[in-house]
């Protein structure tokens, strides 16, 4: 037994270090980047992020082949569901104004492993997405000249036939990743200019095509003789909202870029808010013209705006679409090239990836060297790649992080805020400005507890739950938030693969449904039942612990509806990343140089933690412990 006491005690050494969190600093409006970037910067970068291609195909592909005109309701509904991501962001963005986006809300709420994970997703994310919005503006672009550029490469450079390349090399593409890439290196203040730029001139053209839309409109074409408003039904239109759902992923790039914005607390979740629905506006009024410019069955899912117009005599027109299009591309573009370095910036500044992406220039006040070496990898996979078959790889990544930042907010609402510092003598002023994050100090006994403590049964509903109430504050809630993970997952299997796919007898499948419905409503009713965090200070969005776990159960849907070959990339993406993590960021982690010397010979407590501020105690044996001091009473002073 004896011998098994320092395997033991490695292995829980080891666990610790999976779990530990990041603490933030006091200062948290220091930043080695330049806060230079306005509310309306910050709009327009998640408008640049969100309003692109997608506007000028996505449209026409959902209306011919899912929802037919109501392919308005499936943005309409795609943009409520990402409005429940979105103010879970904007929470995050506004009390943790640090660049590293779903990776650091991860890490300052449920563990270091779990974060280095969400961010190399993110990454990846980033990649295949820049990559992909740069061949596809390549390929409007040749369009517009009548495929010349392609032709003249396939005859000069040649064409080939193999798989996960592209037919053909893509210079164009590449080339213009590396032209954005050199402008976001000259720093915020230029990447936000031209996205200003190119924003105005994209909303502009939305503008000029809602509103000539409208001039055209035939109301004839909702009609049931053109085969009426909904042809393929409700199943149609949810269809539809599944694939529109991605139409709104680009809002991220908001609370990545928090820790350049002047004001975080009050600038991100105003330009989330605002970002969000001009998206959705945009989405919602271009879909309905075009469907009332020409017959949905007749849409030419490639080129759908440009096609309604020529077909209805103005020509001239597409010609402005093309453009504005592609302007639109060019926002996505610098969103990606924008955001993507900052990820990186912020998990090698934690440690967790090579040092040498932490630089940050000192005049541009960028992470220069991760703006470059990104850059020309996205360029890389832009000029060989067939990107066709990874699109689908985008949306796995996207949502599991959303869904880790909805988890995160449960975890941070019913969490017990850490006690501030108290002021020396050289502090005079109170102590009010740390919040629960800039202060990883727990005074024990040194204020009086909270009667409203977060994480505690609620006092009205002790006489009824007293039983929740015998455990320690805080300890209930991890476990119910598993639960609610754990049934949200059943339920979404039963939901998206149905009786047929479970061949599961009719009463095993009702059963089956009803068990996993009554378990999560009750995980979160049990959740409800505790005390939460409430702050005036800082945007805190409302209905928790309800609209994450709607965001967690929606997502969680989503990406099980995806085919399981993005599931088995999925895989070996995470598996190079436990590589990457397990031979340098858990030996590099900033977080290892904080802890005591004392903590590898001793045991620990994992799970539950009680506070997202406590850190990991060592284990004493009872004689050893120190006695408790009296709440509000004073330690005494040291000889």
């Amino acid at each position: 037994m004896v011998l098994g006491l320092p395997s033991a005690a490695s292995l829980a050494r080891f666990c610790q270090k999976l779990n530990r969190l990041k603490p933030l600093e006091e200062s948290g409006m220091e930043t080695a980047l330049r806060r230079c970037l306005s509310t309306l910067d910050l709009t327009l970068l998640g408008v640049g992020g969100m309003v692109g291609s997608g506007l000028y195909v996505l449209t026409g592909t959902v209306a011919k082949d899912m929802a037919g005109p109501a392919v308005l309701l499936s943005f309409a509904l795609a943009a409520v569901a990402s409005l429940l991501a979105a103010l879970c962001y904007a929470e995050f963005g506004a009390r943790v104004p640090r660049t590293g986006s779903a990776y650091l809300f991860t890490y300052v709420s449920m563990g270091e492993l779990w974060a280095f994970l969400i961010g190399w997703n993110v990454l990846l994310e980033y990649l295949i997405g820049g990559a992909a919005v740069a061949r596809a503006w390549s390929g409007s672009l040749d369009a517009i000249f009548s495929h010349r550029i392609r032709n003249f490469t396939e005859s000069h450079v040649g064409a080939w036939q193999v798989p996960f390349l592209a037919r053909y090399p893509d210079f164009l593409a590449a080339g213009i990743l590396l032209l954005a890439s050199a402008f976001v290196s000259c720093g915020a203040r230029v990447s936000s200019w031209l996205n200003h730029t190119f924003s105005a001139i994209s909303l502009m053209v939305i503008l000029f095509i809602i509103i000539l839309g409208f001039v055209l409109a035939r109301p004839h074409n909702w009609s049931t003789e053109e085969g009426g408003f909904a042809p393929y039904g409700f199943s149609g239109i949810m269809a539809g909202t599944a694939t529109c759902f991605y139409a709104f992923v680009g809002f991220d790039v908001i609370a990545a870029s928090s820790e350049e914005a002047r004001n975080p607390q009050r600038a991100v979740p105003m330009a989330i808010a605002i970002s969000l629905g001009l998206a959705a506006g945009a989405y919602i009024l271009v879909s309905t013209v075009l469907t009332l410019m020409v017959p949905w069955h007749s849409l030419d899912p490639d080129s759908a705006l440009a096609d309604a117009f020529y077909r209805r005599g103005y020509s001239w027109a597409g010609f402005l679409v093309a453009a504005g299009s592609i302007c639109a591309m060019n926002t996505v573009l610098l969103s990606n090239l924008f955001s993507l370095p900052r990820i990186v910036y912020a998990m090698a500044a934690d440690g967790l990836f090579f040092q040498v992406f932490a630089h940050v220039h000192p005049r541009t006040q960028v992470p220069m060297v991760g703006i470059l070496v990104f850059g020309v990898l996205m360029a890389l996979l832009a000029l060989l790649l067939d990107l066709e078959a990874l699109v689908q790889f985008l949306s796995i990544g996207t949502l599991l992080a959303y869904t880790f930042v909805a988890t995160s907010i449960i975890t941070l609402r019913f969490q017990k805020a850490s006690l501030p510092r108290s002021p020396g003598p050289a502090s005079p002023c109170p102590t009010k400005k740390y919040d629960s994050f800039s202060d990883h100090i727990q005074l024990v006994g040194a204020t009086q507890a909270s009667v409203s403590e977060p994480g505690q049964l609620r006092p009205a509903l002790k006489p009824y739950l007293g039983f929740l109430g015998r455990c320690g504050p805080g300890a209930t809630v991890p476990w119910a938030l598993g639960i609610l993970v754990i049934s949200a997952v059943t339920l979404s299997c039963v939901l998206v693969f149905g009786n047929s796919a479970l061949h599961l007898p009719r009463w095993g499948y009702v059963l089956l449904l009803l068990t996993s419905a009554v378990v999560f409503l009750l995980s979160l009713l049990v959740l409800g039942a505790h005390q939460q965090e409430h702050r005036q200070d800082t945007f805190q969005m409302p209905l928790v612990p309800l609209t994450p776990a709607l965001s967690i159960l929606l997502n969680v849907c989503l990406m099980l509806k995806l085919s399981y070959l993005t599931w088995v990339r999925f895989s070996i993406w995470l598996l190079a990343g436990l590589a990457v993590y397990f031979g340098y960021g858990i030996r590099h982690s900033k977080e290892e140089e904080r802890e005591p010397p004392a903590l590898a010979t001793s045991g620990y407590v994992l799970f539950p933690r009680g506070s997202l501020d406590e850190t990991v105690q060592p284990a004493q044996p009872a004689s050893q412990a120190p006695a408790q001091e009296p709440v509000g009473t004073e330690p005494p002073a040291s000889p």
